[in-house]
């Protein structure tokens, strides 16, 4: 396929292969949006995207995904795991609450978990979204596990 190669090379320039990755993960969002479907089938497609996205990250990024993946399972069964804009992400009915963004997904020195502005942490006027993660820790996933339950409702 000369086409796609010669436009994917075009894309590249400027653009970093973390970009680039995730740039062909949202297209592949973009496509399986457009195949329509939210049963059952679709959601366990979306959340086995997202266990193999987990499964493909290195080091802390995963050890980071895998406890996110664990905790919103014990903590918010109720939100679905599935995969956007390229990071793991769980959402209720349809809008994502909380995502973890990879280190190396754009060579920060470190990840991060986040809460879109649907997740309940409202806390008078001024209230963290976004967590910086260096490592993790029997005290990080307890304070994880109080966000994400928090933030589930």
């Amino acid at each position: 396929m000369k086409l796609i190669d010669d436009r994917e090379s075009q894309m590249a320039q400027g653009i970093s292969a973390a970009e680039l990755q995730a740039l062909k993960l949202r297209a592949a969002e973009l496509r399986a949006e457009g195949a329509g479907g939210t049963g059952t089938k679709e959601k366990e497609r979306e959340a086995a995207d997202c266990v193999s996205l987990i499964e493909s990250l290195e080091g802390l990024d995963r050890q980071i995904a895998e406890l996110l993946h664990r905790v919103v399972k014990d903590e918010a069964p109720h939100l679905d795991p599935q995969v956007r804009d390229g990071v793991p992400a769980y959402a209720r009915e349809g809008t994502v609450i909380v995502f973890f963004q990879p280190a190396s997904q754009h060579d920060s020195r470190y990840g991060s978990i986040g809460f879109n502005d649907e997740a309940f942490l409202d806390d008078g006027d001024f209230w963290a979204t976004s967590f910086a993660v260096l490592a993790v820790s029997d005290k990080f996933e307890a304070k994880l596990r109080g966000l994400v339950g928090k933030a589930a409702g």
